[in-house]
C-alpha cells in the first residue's frame, strides 16, 4: 500500500507540474497547484483501493491519474485574452398610447 501512495503523491506531482510548465498563466497560484495535484492523486488511489482491495495496482495508479487531472482542472482559470466586446444596447419598446 505504501508504494501505490508514493506512486500516487509522484504521479499527481508529475500531473501538476506538466500542467504548470503547460499553461502557467492559467492557474491562481503555484504552490496551490502543486500541492493540489500530489493530494488529488492520493484521494483518488486512497479511494480506489477501499473500493477494490488490495491486489489491483494497475487500477489504483489509473484512478490516481484522473482523479488528480480532474481535481486540477477546477483550478483553471479562463484565459485573460478573451476577446470582450459590450453589449449591444437594449432597444425599447414604445406601446402607442
Amino acid at each position: 500500500m505504501i508504494w501505490e501512495a508514493l506512486g500516487a503523491v509522484l504521479i499527481g506531482f508529475v500531473i501538476a507540474l506538466s500542467a504548470m510548465r503547460r499553461l502557467p498563466d492559467r492557474f491562481p497560484a503555484r504552490t496551490l497547484t502543486l500541492a493540489t495535484g500530489p493530494a488529488a492523486a492520493l484521494l483518488g488511489a486512497l479511494l480506489t483501493r477501499s473500493i477494490l482491495g488490495p491486489g489491483h495496482p494497475v487500477q489504483v495508479l489509473v484512478a490516481a491519474v484522473a482523479v488528480g487531472a480532474a481535481l486540477l482542472s477546477v483550478l483553471v482559470r479562463p484565459a485573460r485574452h478573451r476577446l470582450r466586446r459590450p453589449a449591444a444596447p437594449l432597444k425599447s419598446h414604445r406601446t402607442a398610447c
